[in-house]
């Protein structure tokens, strides 16, 4: 059974938010997943070591590595991945905004995903809302 969770929620939204089918420059991704980044739970993260990857757009590849209690970030494709997400850039800001429940995104086709899916169930906690 797959199973995606609510991913988590920031408000990130670029200047021009009227077209958000309009492609994302890598900026605007390395702001998402700076984000990300700054709003890790080490304390919840006890235990974890998980590679979540991100496909955006089918061209841009970033993942996000939880391993003793420390998050790294970075572009590209990681060898040996946890569990991929897919999914175009206009779905991945409603989800990390909190617009779209990821779970919905998920059974709706917005988000594919592969791998150890109940793995992602982890990111709320691992990436709360402040």
């Amino acid at each position: 059974m797959r199973v995606l969770l609510r991913l988590n929620s920031w408000r990130y939204r670029p200047a021009n938010d009227n077209n958000k089918s309009e492609e994302c420059t890598m900026s605007d991704l390395q702001s998402i997943f700076s984000e990300m980044e700054q709003r890790f739970n080490a304390q919840a993260a006890t235990g974890v070591e998980s590679v979540f990857q991100y496909e955006i757009d089918e061209s841009e590849h970033w993942f996000v590595a939880v391993e003793g209690g420390q998050c790294s970030v970075g572009q590209g494709q990681h060898d040996e991945p946890t569990v991929t997400l897919a999914m175009d850039v206009a779905t991945l800001q409603d989800v990390l905004s909190g617009e779209t429940d990821g779970m919905q995104a998920f059974m709706a086709g917005r988000i594919r995903a592969d791998g150890n899916i109940m793995e992602a169930t982890r990111l709320a906690t691992l990436f709360p809302i402040s």
